[in-house]
């Protein structure tokens, strides 16, 4: 695989506009020593020479080594070529202590089986010192496992680039899943939220309307039991028009029957004397 330096550049210029000013933090990836840089002087395009007396930050950086035998041109190209490929894989980080401006770059140095096993180690005991959660969500357990694939991923480019940029294709892809769940998560449980205020909204409106109803139904029920009672009265009062009514009746047939019998009895007194 062949690699662009104007590319590379031009991805490490992007990546480094990137960079907040933070003070540096410990990390399971392994730095250099830390650099300071003069905030009037342009930057360099290489790495800047290592100040021998600060302390390495981030993962136990190495002490300076002292200066190499020359190389080959052949191995200074490649070796420059690594060093710009990290930077474009995992960018230095920058913060300011004091009014001065620090920067810090990923170790190129190659790593041994034994670096693997201190990882481990590392990653264990950052695991439990900040009590980390082993199932579930968790944002420190979450955080330290990336720590440490960006670390594999720092070995692994060293040794094979093209290998180191395939598994910084995985580990985005992976960061651009896990931020589309949470954007989902979070999407979800605002929709979620808004369906429970229209729900607790829509049970104080029929809350309101059922009390309207009640209401309404105590009144109905009222005007029943007033309809009902003016029914009974009606009734009673109509029952007693009727029996004084048959009273009177009774009384006016008793006095025609008498009345019949009376002039009965003297048209029969007037009728049977002539007979005789």
């Amino acid at each position: 695989m062949i690699f662009d330096p104007c590319c590379l550049a031009t991805n490490k210029l992007q990546r480094n506009k990137k960079m907040s000013v933070i003070p540096a933090a410990a990390s399971l990836v392994k730095y250099d020593t830390p650099v300071l840089i003069s905030r009037n002087t342009d930057r360099k395009k290489g790495r800047p020479k290592q100040q021998p007396t600060v302390a390495a930050m981030g993962g136990g950086g190495p002490v300076p080594s002292p200066p190499k035998a020359k190389s080959s041109p052949a191995e200074t190209q490649k070796s420059q070529q690594t060093e710009e490929i990290l930077d474009s894989v995992l960018p230095p980080r920058e913060w300011s202590e004091e009014g001065q401006l620090w920067v810090q770059r990923v170790s190129s140095t190659p790593a041994t089986r034994l670096d693997v096993t201190n990882l481990q180690e590392q990653l264990d005991t950052l695991l439990q010192q900040r009590q980390a959660r082993e199932t579930g969500i968790c944002p420190v357990r979450r955080e330290l496992y990336s720590q440490c694939f960006d670390e594999v991923i720092r070995q692994v480019t060293i040794n094979c680039a093209e290998r180191g940029i395939l598994l910084l294709r995985v580990r985005d892809e992976i960061r651009m899943t896990i931020a589309a769940y949470q954007t989902l998560y979070e999407s979800s449980t605002a929709f979620g939220m808004r369906k429970a205020l229209l729900a607790e909204q829509g049970k104080v409106d029929l809350q309101q309307k059922i009390e309207e109803l009640e209401k309404e139904q105590r009144n109905l029920e009222h005007q029943v039991m007033e309809l009902r009672n003016k029914c009974d009265t009606i009734e009673k009062t109509e029952a007693e028009k009727r029996q004084l009514s048959e009273k009177k009746h009774q009384e006016e047939l008793q006095a025609l029957r008498k009345t019949n019998q009376q002039l009965k009895a003297q048209l029969e007194g007037i009728i049977a004397p002539q007979k005789k």
